[in-house]
């Protein structure tokens, strides 16, 4: 492997989305992850998918499973088998990091929890990833996206005014693994600088906190409760998505100056509605701002919104259309951009999938392998790395320890 984080190992007991994707983003900029699944528990999204409703026919064959897992070896360990924690054990001596992302408690009572790992490497970065964290009274509690969501406050101010909160799923795991991905990145630095290790215990839900900080402060400042208001902002008028020709098509303005506003004005061909007092000024337009959005939609609905998009941009109007994925798989700035890459994979063949979302000038982060087969690398992990002869292998996976 090549990249800024080459020479660091992760061993990855991660599974599901919010865990597996923050040690993909480190194997994206080099660092060696090995997944450790097994036969009675393999990644859960080998075999279902929550959000696509696709179920497969093999463990090897889940789309959402490779997206999420690149770069990665993998090994089976059966961690209710005491030699095979063992081999868990001697596996993270090697490593500067491990990563779980079970119930509190769960590592603990197998015999790898912090403590004992730490004792088979001082300098361990170990990262803990759950619901709640691993304190407090609300430490057991079992999670995934739309619960941290829910606990975490976003989802109750996700939605329309006049609707539920918004049921958030995926996007929450990887806002928790993207979170999970910079304090391992932290832990890094300060181990470089001081020589310490590291136990993160991070919360899913507080990840999701820490984005909406300024409803925080009003309520805490303030004793003010936010609510929803789908795509408005608290001062900008228009502001929201609107419809546009053809069958769910939108596009998305935003005008936050009067300079804006008259670019608007021209490119609609300065209807005589836009003129009037009542939108005079953006306090005005955000008092009549029913109005306003109506009378935009009528106008919008009648255009395709990428046409649309490129006559407001042209006068300086914020705009953008509302994508679908084979748009945005289309879209020129995105290929220009090398936002997809290629990936051959042994049993799905080739695959389009997302590339690193940063660019790096000298250590570039990229894709160089696709997501392991189950199993797949147990003559490196275990030959190489451990020790251990083929025959010794051969006579564990026989008594299931590499099950």
């Amino acid at each position: 492997m090549t990249g800024p984080l080459s020479g660091i190992r992760i061993t990855d007991f991660t599974f599901a989305w919010a865990g597996p994707h923050a040690t993909e983003l480190l194997g994206f900029m080099g660092a060696e992850v090995i997944k450790v699944e097994s036969m009675r528990r393999p990644d859960h999204s080998r075999r279902t998918s929550l959000t696509t409703g696709q179920v497969f026919t093999g463990m090897n064959q889940s789309g959402v499973f490779n997206d999420i897992n690149l770069n990665k070896l993998g090994i089976r360990l059966d961690l209710t088998n005491p030699k095979a924690v063992e081999l868990a054990k001697h596996l993270v001596s090697i490593s500067d990091i491990a990563t779980q992302n079970m119930r509190p408690g769960v590592m603990e009572r197998l015999g790898l929890g912090y403590e004992a790992l730490r004792e088979v490497k001082p300098d361990l970065i170990y990262l803990s990833s759950s619901a709640r964290g691993a304190t407090g009274p609300e430490r057991a509690y079992v999670g995934y996206a739309p619960s941290f969501a829910s606990l975490g406050g976003l989802a109750y101010l996700s939605g329309y005014a006049d609707g539920d909160p918004c049921q958030l799923s995926g996007e929450i795991d990887l806002i928790s693994a993207t979170t999970s991905a910079f304090a391992l990145m932290a832990a890094l630095a300060h181990r470089q600088r001081t020589g310490q290790g590291q136990h993160i215990d991070l919360s899913s839900s507080e990840a999701v906190s820490v984005l909406m900080g300024e409803a925080l402060l009003d309520y805490t400042m303030n004793g003010h409760i936010p609510q929803r208001t789908g795509n408005r902002d608290a001062a900008m008028a228009p502001h929201g998505v609107y419809p546009c020709l053809g069958p769910d098509r939108w596009l998305s303005i935003a005008v936050s100056t009067e300079a804006e506003w008259q670019g608007l004005a021209r490119a609609m061909g300065r209807p005589a509605w836009a003129a009037a007092p009542r939108f005079a000024d953006a306090a005005a337009r955000k008092q009549h701002e029913d109005e306003l959005d109506r009378r935009l939609a009528e106008w919008t609905r009648g255009y395709p919104a990428h046409d649309l998009m490129a006559r407001l941009q042209r006068e300086g109007v914020p705009a953008a259309p509302s994508c679908d994925n084979q748009e945005l798989y289309e879209d020129p700035h995105l290929r220009e951009r090398g936002a997809w890459v290629e990936v051959q994979h042994p049993e799905m063949g080739r695959r389009v999938t997302i590339a690193p979302p940063w660019k790096l000038s000298a250590t570039p982060a990229e894709v160089t392998m696709p997501a392991p087969t189950l199993g797949q690398h147990h003559d490196y992990v275990f030959g190489e790395l451990l020790g251990l002869s083929r025959e010794e292998v051969a006579e564990m996976e026989r008594e299931g320890v590499m099950f």
